[in-house]
């Protein structure tokens, strides 16, 4: 049986490469056509393109990797089952859940890449993507969340910005206000923060600082002037993408800093996090509803197969779009947002393996 197990092993993983060979390719064409103007009008460095490409490779593959995988099962048991080869296998007395075991063993191959994309690849090549797309494509957007942004940062400290500029790491119309016992001890104003990184500073312009008196206040006025904060540069506002470019350890520790600010983006970050676990989990499910549903041969032959895997596809992945905009716009527990579709379609798999079986 070890020829066997070894036989679908091969098929398993070499079509599911195949596929991402395939659609990938189409996805940087596709891609390529959209933006080559942009490209061009900006004279991007041949390297920085390359580097974007292969950024927006690992980001498009960790985006569409249940479905590549899906597909792909689907693809190559249709045509077991075509060839007899599925009823040659349990005709020789092997059970069910023992042909799915080497289907099982691809699947712990798959999830464990699918953790390693998650954890380390897919956060660095999201940063690059979408600093690559701000810097040449949305060069007159805000690289931000919001506008107008007011955050406490710590018990006696209140910081504001009108804007923040992520690339250049430039806010405007800085505001840092210091009290003591509910009573304001000194403001600072600028009209612009930068965070020099190379001396882990803050150039203030337009520097205003008031030191309120019990009589007059005391100003303190420079046009410019580097000084230290107490606060890190990401507290001047968290970017859209901030949580998909955070490492798994980084990423926990941002969200506990901003849940202990009381930030409405929460629910956001979080469903980042819990979908690094639940889809490695997902493999397996999806693996067991494909090989469910292709391995029985029918008379429309394989063209039947992938229109019910397709659109099964298409369900699981409606399922976890419309929760994770519940989690991220409501107060939708975002852990049962990343889970409730594995449990449903966990269920569906069950259902199914049973019917097989039979």
């Amino acid at each position: 049986m070890k020829i066997l197990d070894w036989y679908i092993l091969k098929r398993y993983l070499f079509t599911f490469l195949m596929m991402l060979l395939l659609f990938i390719p189409i996805g940087i064409t596709v891609h390529l056509a959209e933006k080559i103007g942009k490209i061009l009008e900006n004279n991007v460095p041949f390297g920085e393109v390359m580097l974007y490409f292969l950024d927006f490779t690992i980001y498009f593959a960790h985006l569409l990797f249940p479905l590549f995988l899906f597909l792909s099962v689907i693809w190559f048991t249709s045509k077991l089952a075509n060839n007899t080869e599925v009823v040659a296998f349990l005709s020789s007395g092997v059970s069910f859940t023992r042909f799915l075991r080497p289907y099982m063993i691809g699947a712990s191959v798959v999830a464990v890449l699918a953790i390693i994309l998650g954890l380390f690849l897919a956060p660095k090549a999201s940063e690059g993507f979408n600093d690559f797309s701000f810097k040449y494509f949305k060069k007159h957007k805000s690289a931000v969340q919001k506008t107008n942004v007011f955050r406490q940062i710590n018990d006696n400290e209140i910081i504001y910005v009108s804007s923040f500029d992520v690339k250049n790491k430039e806010g405007k119309d800085f505001t840092l206000e210091h009290f003591k016992d509910n009573k304001l001890i000194h403001k600072i104003t600028a009209s612009k923060i930068k965070y020099i990184e190379s001396d882990t500073i803050y150039r203030l312009t337009n520097y205003l600082k008031r030191d309120i008196g019990a009589n007059e206040d005391e100003l303190d006025v420079i046009r410019k002037k580097d000084t230290l904060f107490s606060f890190h540069v990401d507290d001047l506002i968290p970017v859209i993408y901030a949580a998909e470019t955070k490492m798994y350890g980084d990423l926990k520790r941002f969200i506990e800093k901003e849940e202990a600010r009381g930030s409405s983006n929460v629910g956001r970050f979080k469903l980042v996090l819990y979908r690094k676990w639940s889809l490695p989990v997902s493999v397996f499910i999806l693996t067991i509803i494909a090989v469910a549903v292709s391995s029985i041969k029918r008379r429309g032959g394989m063209g039947v197969n992938l229109a019910v895997g397709i659109c099964i596809a298409m369900v699981f992945v409606f399922f976890d779009k419309i929760f994770g905009v519940m989690a991220e716009q409501s107060d939708f527990p975002p852990l049962i947002a990343v889970w409730f579709p594995n449990v449903i379609f966990g269920i569906l798999a069950i259902y199914l393996l049973y019917n097989a079986k039979r």
